[in-house]
Order: C-alpha cells, then structure tokens, then sequence
C-alpha cells in the first residue's frame, strides 16, 4: 500500500477514526498501532513482514542486555550481534547479486549459484537504520533501553514513515509514545494540510514531470536534442525532490494527526550555497543519521586534512551505497564526497551580497544536478549517451507545451519564501470549515482519478 494509491485513501480516515475512541489508553492505543502498521506493510508482502519482526526482536533483547551489562566487552559483543543481524539481513537481500556479480569476473568462475531471486523487502533501509541507531545509542548510554515490547515494536514498524522514512530517532520518538498523544484540532488541521501538500507534490507535481518528460528522455537521450535533456535533467531534479519531499510531508502530518511529531526531512535544498549546505536541507534525517553514526566515528573533522577527506569520502560512498546496489549510486555518493572535500575550506552560508548568494546558488545547484545525472542515469551506457547528447548543444523541442509550465511551477513553489508558504497555510486555516472541506474533497477526487496510474514513489526502491 503505497500513500498514493486509493487504497491508503480508505485506510487512513479507518485508522483515525478509530485511533479517536483509543488514544487516551495507553495499552490500547500502541497495540492499534502496531496492528494497523503492520497491516500496512503487508498489504505490499506480507511475508516481508517478518523481517521487520526479526529485527525488532534482535534489537528489543539487545538494549534489554545492555541494560543491565557492565562490562565493556559483553557490551561490544551485543552491539557487534546486532550490527551483524541486521546489516545481514540488510545486505542479504539488497547487495548479495551485486557482489557476485563483481566478484564473479575476478574469480573467473560462474558464481550465479550464489545470487537469490528473492524481492526487495520494501523500506529495509530505512528501519534498518532505525533500529540500529536505538541500540547504538543504548550501547553508548545516550537512552536507555525500552522495557515494553509492544511500545519498542511500534517505533519500528510506525506506518508513516516505516516505508521511506524520515529516519526516526529512539530517543525523539519513544518518549512520545510513553505519554498521551497531543492529539488537538490543531494538529490534526495541521497534519491534514500536510497529507494534500504532499500528495500535490506527488501528483501533480513529480508525476507530471516524469511523465511529460523525464521518463522520456532518459529512456532514449539520443532521440532528444540538447535542450531537451537539459530540461529534462532540471525535471528530474524537481520530480525527485517533490516525490520524495511529498512522501515526507504526508508522513509528517499523518503521524501529527496521531499526535506524534516526525522530524522535518527536507528544508528547500535546491536553494543550498554550497554541497554541504544541500546536506544539511537535502534527506535530513539519512544525512544528520551518517554523520552522527559513521562520519563521526570514523574521526569526522579531527585529525589531518587527508583523514577528514578520508572520512567525508567513506561517509558518502557508503551512504550512495545505501540508496542501492548499483554502481551509478556509488559514484553518486562519491561525487559528493569529491564535492564536500573541495568545499571543506568554504564559508557555510557563503557570501553576504545577494548577487553572490545568487551565483552561489546557481552553482550548487548545477553541481547537485551532475549528481542527478549519475543517480538517475542508471549505467554508465544512458549515462554517456546523456553527456553526448548535451555536448551537441542543439535547440528544439519534442516536449509537451505543458512540460515548461509545470516545471515552472515546480522551480516557484520551491524558492517561494518560507514565511508566503507558512501565511498561506494559515490563511487557509483560518477559512471556514466548509470551504476546507469542499477543497480538500475536490482534490480527494482529483487525486482518487490520478492515482490509478500514478507510480509509486522514488524512494520506495531504496
């Protein structure tokens, strides 16, 4: 079940409706939870679903071991069993072809007895890394362990975000779900308006894109002149932003509906001065996630130049490796470490004058953009003929009319000011019941139609 198909439409208002008669009681209303979210992830498989189990399992004994254990080295070895669980599990299932067939040439030996035929378990990435940071942070003595089993299981397997995040931290989530949910008008107003957000960003925006062109022209660089492939990178780079910043927001408010308070993921990162500031607004919570339980670790900004550079460079290669098991999402993830290890001297917010904040932007963006290509050109065949393609620099245009005008509405909606944005959702807070309904129902409709063949969001594959 994904947020834009007509299924979630029905299963959202049933899960609010009767998480209504519930919330006050506390047993009642996390065993709901965890049915509801587990419903949700098996409606796409629901064998999968015991993956999610036995990474909860492994996780929940952990903490409760740690707990209780003093000794350093009992501590290391429960810390190593769960890293070992679930990078495993992790690794089995999404990079376990793509190794063999790297290491098969280097043998010289057919080793295609050793690949599976098994499908992507949906979100393993993300709650993988979900519940590693809880037992990393219980092995560190940042929180301690959570003693309810059914209160830890529903913190992994939270349907909201369970699928493609944000990536929660225990220590922000589970003290929530310890005390009654702020479950106010406010709130659920509030996450309403983020639902329709999202999936207009989703429909109307990422879908529109793919559609009148960004499909098309990676699909066949060659058949499109250079201004095509041009806009149609600029496409990409607003469908991917919209499709996953939609899922996001309708993460955010559904779970704020329920009371509970996600962390925002994304902050405008096309308007970044510089690659690490498009870090710091782009994915924030896989972002600030890497750095907190890899780059630093690995020494993060102590040591030599050349061990910083070593540091962002193995943090971003791992971190392209983890958007999937392909090469293009290695090089991706090393193209930005290139990139934060050449801006590593630059000021963070770049220039005061607004014609060099201007420039700056200009110059990050088209920066970001070549690492777009990598990550969406898919090998490294599409990925030449796309370079080859632009190097022409031949005019016109196979493109719908209606392509330059979604994409316009793309580019303003995003460098609208924050403040004419936050005006505007409380203005429309501020109108009558009726007239909120009647909008949001005539959207309901629009999006009801356009979800019949919308395809699923990006991120779902990771």
């Amino acid at each position: 079940m994904s947020f834009n198909s007509p299924e979630f439409l029905f299963f959202l208002p049933s899960v609010l409706v009767i998480y209504g008669l519930l919330f006050r009681r506390d047993l009642l209303r996390t065993t709901f939870l965890l049915c509801a979210s587990y419903m949700f992830y098996m409606s796409w498989n629901w064998r999968y679903a015991g993956l999610i189990a036995a990474s909860t399992m492994v996780d929940y004994y952990v903490g409760l071991r740690l707990s209780g254990e003093e000794r350093q080295a009992r501590r290391r070895l429960l810390l190593i069993a769960s890293l070992c669980c679930n990078l495993g599990l992790l690794g089995y299932f999404k990079y376990n072809n793509f190794f063999v067939d790297l290491i098969t040439p280097l043998f010289g030996v057919d080793m295609s007895f050793l690949k599976h035929s098994f499908l992507l378990p949906v979100g393993i990435s993300f709650y993988t890394f979900q519940t590693l940071s809880y037992t990393i942070d219980v092995y560190r003595r940042h929180i301690e362990h959570e003693p309810n089993l059914i209160r830890f299981a529903t913190y992994v397997a939270f349907f909201p975000q369970l699928v493609a995040g944000p990536i929660v931290r225990a220590r922000d989530f589970l003290p929530q779900m310890r005390r009654t949910p702020d479950v106010s008008r406010e709130n659920v107003q509030r996450g309403l308006y983020l639902v329709f957000q999202g999936l207009a960003k989703k429909v109307l925006l990422a879908d529109l894109l793919a559609g009148l062109a960004v499909d098309a022209v990676f699909s066949d660089p060659s058949g499109f002149s250079s201004w095509d492939l041009l806009m149609g990178l600029y496409a990409y780079a607003f469908q991917i932003y919209n499709d996953f910043s939609g899922y996001s927001d309708v993460a955010i408010g559904a779970a704020l509906m329920l009371g509970f308070y996600l962390p925002q993921n994304f902050n405008r990162p096309y308007l970044a001065q510089n690659p690490r500031e498009f870090w710091t607004r782009w994915h924030i919570s896989l972002s600030t996630w890497l750095r907190d339980y890899l780059y630093i670790p690995l020494g993060g900004n102590r040591g030599t130049r050349a061990r910083v550079a070593f540091s962002l460079m193995m943090t971003m290669l791992l971190g392209g490796l983890w958007h999937g098991a392909a090469l293009n999402f290695v090089f991706w993830g090393a193209y930005h470490g290139v990139l934060l290890v050449l801006y590593r001297g630059a000021s963070k917010h770049g220039a005061d004058a607004l014609p060099a904040r201007i420039l700056n932007r200009i110059v990050c963006f088209h920066l970001v953009l070549v690492g777009w290509l990598l990550f969406r050109g898919g090998d490294m065949q599409t990925i030449q003929a796309y370079v080859t393609g632009l190097s022409h620099l031949t005019l016109g245009t196979r493109l719908h009319p209606m392509f330059y005008g979604v994409l316009g509405l793309a580019f303003f909606t995003h460098v609208f000011p924050k403040a004419w944005v936050t005006r505007a959702a409380d203005l429309f807070a501020g109108t009558p019941a009726a007239l909120q309904g009647a909008v949001y129902a005539g959207l309901l409709v629009l999006f009801m139609g356009a979800t019949l063949e919308s395809p699923a969001f990006i991120y779902f594959q990771f």
